[in-house]
């Protein structure tokens, strides 16, 4: 073993320790005891080492969220300073502080004019949830308080509470947990999988037209809400056509349905523009953010509220019967402060919009645009999805394309880098400070890992 540090507790002690206390998320957490789980131990820049020495280019930002990277020592020295002055107060008894009031007049200068309040929260499942009710109290509050449906996508993803997971369209989290009265779905727009003669643009108008069809179906004057990520996230980075977003706009205003944005991927900088819907260009009524807040260094999130919904509740809402404890915490604020100047300052955002942006994309299409394996390449900035594809010119997918994916993943960590398999598709969003070195690495260990497994898919 030749760890760069030295290791408290044997990886089986970890391991046994571990799986006497954890439920993991989305694991079968039988097999995982029976595996034992890798031990992360330290983490610098883009790179992990476990706790047998093996170090581990992150593909993945963590969970889309590390965008500085790992031991940020900025981050760490505000997490501490604040620590020592505030370490905790709430936003109850008429009370607030400096680091929270400092974050958000920085978060509105890099925000699109039209919004101005922000509510805090722990994680974007929160900000989700916190959604539902501020959405719905708007609508009471302007005297419709009949408007309450809530239509979210097929395989979207909003949390994984009872409320975000009923927003989001996995139906297999449905079946676990539940649902909730008043929230509807309409389809995705993966051309890539269903739109069959369709060309893009066409696909993407008819996915659009689905939400008018569904708001005349349950009323437009039921209809409160409109929520959807700019780009799927955990649905496989899936890309809408570029007709889908404009016509979902004009829906939602011709028919007076809030449009919300989940932003908690793709917001801080992810796709080269400070939020996702920016680069889309669609103008939101409600953003849901976190991970890239806070680069992932300490829990935070939140629901911004364009000025149309703040006056409202602020002039004439009264009380809104909502708080958390841990809104807008001073050690996650002042960490919040200290990444968004970071990114800001350092002009990090610019440069994966003009350089290290444009360079993924660019040796992604030279190494697998003519790939046996590979049907289609979607991505802006810096991430990106590789389409597995059995037949690439009827656009013809794996049965067993779930199981493909799981293996190339597994194959990118016995080669030392950490992608995502979801729905035959991999995926990858590396910290925004990548460099073009860094990014080599990235691709040419992802290629190692599809060639892999296109010759266990006979491929190759």
């Amino acid at each position: 073993m030749n760890l760069p540090f030295e290791l408290k507790r044997q990886t089986e002690d970890y391991q046994q320790a571990d799986a006497a206390h954890h439920i993991h998320a989305f694991v079968d957490q039988k097999a995982l005891n029976a595996e034992g789980p890798r031990v992360m131990v330290r983490g610098k820049g883009l790179y992990l080492w476990d706790s047998e020495g093996k170090r581990y280019l992150d593909g993945m930002s963590g969970l889309w969220c590390t965008q500085l990277g790992y031991g940020r020592k900025d981050l760490t020295a505000a997490a501490a300073a604040q620590m020592d002055q505030l370490s905790y107060y709430n936003m109850f008894f008429h009370t607030t502080h400096p680091a929270v009031i400092e974050l958000s007049e920085l978060l509105f200068s890099l925000l699109p004019g039209h919004y101005s309040h922000v509510i805090y929260t722990n994680s974007g499942s929160e900000a989700n949830e916190v959604l539902i009710r501020t959405v719905r109290r708007y609508w009471q509050v302007v005297g419709k308080p009949q408007k309450k449906i809530m239509i979210g996508r097929w395989n979207g993803y909003h949390g994984s509470t009872l409320a975000a997971s009923a927003l989001g369209g996995m139906k297999f989290m449905h079946e676990m947990g539940g649902m909730i009265p008043d929230v509807a779905h309409i389809d995705e727009p993966y051309w890539y999988a269903q739109g069959g003669e369709l060309t893009p643009a066409e696909f993407g108008r008819r996915c659009a037209l689905q939400l008018e069809e569904k708001i005349l179906e349950l009323g437009a004057e039921n209809v409160a809400g409109f929520i959807a990520e700019p780009f799927q996230g955990a649905g496989g980075m899936i890309f809408p056509p570029e007709s889908y977003w404009p016509e979902i706009q004009r829906i939602c205003r011709q028919y007076d349905v809030l449009l919300c944005a989940d932003e908690v991927i793709g917001g801080f900088g992810r796709t080269g523009e400070w939020f996702a819907h920016e680069y889309f260009g669609f103008e939101p009524d409600t953003l849901s953010i976190a991970k890239g807040l806070t680069s992932g260094y300490i829990p935070m999130g939140g629901l911004v509220l364009s000025k149309r919904i703040a006056d409202a509740l602020v002039e004439q809402g009264g009380v809104f019967a909502h708080g958390l404890t841990y809104s807008g915490h001073p050690v996650a604020a002042a960490v919040a402060l200290a990444n968004l100047k970071a990114l800001r300052d350092e002009g990090i955002v610019r440069t994966v919009k003009e350089d290290t942006g444009p360079y993924l994309q660019q040796i992604l299409r030279e190494v697998f645009a003519h790939h046996p394996m590979i049907g289609d390449i979607q991505g802006t900035g810096l991430l990106a999805a590789l389409q597995f594809a059995e037949d690439k010119s009827t656009r013809k997918r794996f049965d067993n394309e779930n199981d493909l994916a799981w293996q190339c993943r597994t194959f990118g960590f016995e080669e030392g880098v950490i992608i995502r398999s979801t729905l035959g598709r991999m995926i990858m969003a590396p910290a925004l400070v990548a460099t073009r070195g860094e990014l080599d690495e990235l691709v040419e260990k992802t290629r190692i890992a599809v060639d892999r497994t296109a010759r266990i898919a006979g491929k190759l």
